[in-house]
């Protein structure tokens, strides 16, 4: 019979996971942009990237919570550039 280990491991990065996944729920940061300046909308997904960098900073070895890191920053810029784009139509209908 073999005698399984690790879950020790396995279960302290599901622990650290559900941490971070707890302290990215609710705002992560404030954001403001002019939807007509590239610059400045890049200057907002800058800080939104930084915002979730440092409360990533604490599990920066927990390979699963840099993952969803990275997913939150291509959500988060997706959102910023969703607003910039639908600012800039209602800015054209006026």
């Amino acid at each position: 019979m073999a005698k399984v280990t690790g879950f020790g491991e396995l279960a302290k990065k599901m622990d650290e996971l559900a941490k971070f996944t707890e302290e990215l729920n609710g705002e992560i940061a404030r954001v403001a942009f002019d939807p007509s300046d590239p610059s400045s909308i890049e200057a907002a997904i800058q800080e939104l990237n930084n915002a979730i960098d440092a409360k990533a900073a604490r599990y920066e070895r927990n390979d699963w919570a840099a993952n969803v890191a990275e997913q939150v920053k291509e959500w988060g810029r997706s959102k910023i550039l969703e607003r910039a784009a639908a600012a800039r139509l209602e800015g054209d209908k006026q």
